[in-house]
């Protein structure tokens, strides 16, 4: 009788589970921003039922990140991929995210930030047309208009890159100027970005809420309007979308699961 190897096929091996996405929301004193972030993380979850999505402040709100870490750690979790619910690079995504990773017990990944990304811009788009913003029936509306990308600020440049950039891509999406403008930390402000374009002639001028969640800010920028001011982006679908491209882009990275890593944008 020939003996045959025992046959392999069909054995059921235990499927690792996901690395768990945590979410890295900076925090604020307004109530209105936490209840944001936690209806876009319902979001995420939606859209990808099985993935254990959780969230973790930078400061201000709990829970802190090192908490969310720790209490991860606590429950067996073997990995994470922290990504940052910021708009641009800058010192929370350089510093302050990996030193925290790098201190926690569990493996963690730190992916780029969300911007800049064509689905910011499609976010950014769909607020200000919520916001009544209609795009140039003529030549002659067209000449008159303008938008300020109203920002937080940094004091790092390339976090301002980042930021032109965004603004650069929704001015080609708009057909009209979009001036990138500041709450802080940089220049121009907000209201210098208006003035800056009322005196080449372009009084029709809305500006677009480039924050991820309602504060203090985005409060004060919009109240600088002279028009039209669109909402921050909120729980708008293209966010949710976005947070787990960067999960999934961090996961294609080669780098093993060992030490802190901020993915490339």
């Amino acid at each position: 009788m020939t003996a045959y190897p025992k046959n392999r096929v069909g054995r059921h091996h235990p499927v690792a589970p996901p690395p768990a996405l945590v979410v890295v929301a900076h925090g604020s004193r307004d109530p209105r921003a936490l209840s944001t972030v936690r209806q876009l993380l319902d979001r995420v979850r939606a859209l990808r039922p099985g993935l254990p999505v959780h969230l973790g402040h930078i400061e201000l709100n709990a829970p802190l990140l090192p908490d969310t870490l720790a209490e991860l750690d606590a429950r067996g979790t073997g990995a994470a991929v922290l990504v940052p619910l910021l708009l641009s690079r800058g010192y929370h995504v350089k510093r302050d995210i990996p030193e925290m990773a790098a201190e926690a017990r569990l493996s963690a990944r730190v992916a780029a930030p969300l911007g800049p990304h064509p689905l910011l811009v499609d976010a950014l788009h769909a607020r200000l047309t919520e916001a009544g913003w209609r795009a140039p029936a003529d030549a002659a509306t067209r000449r008159a208009s303008g938008v300020v990308l109203a920002a937080a600020g940094s004091r790092d440049p390339e976090a301002r890159i980042d930021t032109a950039r965004t603004a650069d891509e929704l001015a080609a999406r708009l057909g009209v100027p979009v001036v990138p403008a500041y709450a802080s930390a940089a220049a121009p402000t907000v209201p210098d970005a208006i003035r800056a374009l009322a005196a080449q002639g372009r009084h029709r001028v809305a500006v677009a809420s480039y924050f991820t969640a309602p504060g203090r800010f985005a409060t004060e920028c919009a109240a600088a309007a002279p028009g039209t001011a669109s909402a921050p982006l909120g729980t708008h679908p293209a966010m949710a979308r976005l947070l787990l491209h960067r999960y999934d882009q961090s996961l294609r990275t080669r780098t093993a699961f060992t030490e802190p890593v901020l993915a490339s944008a």
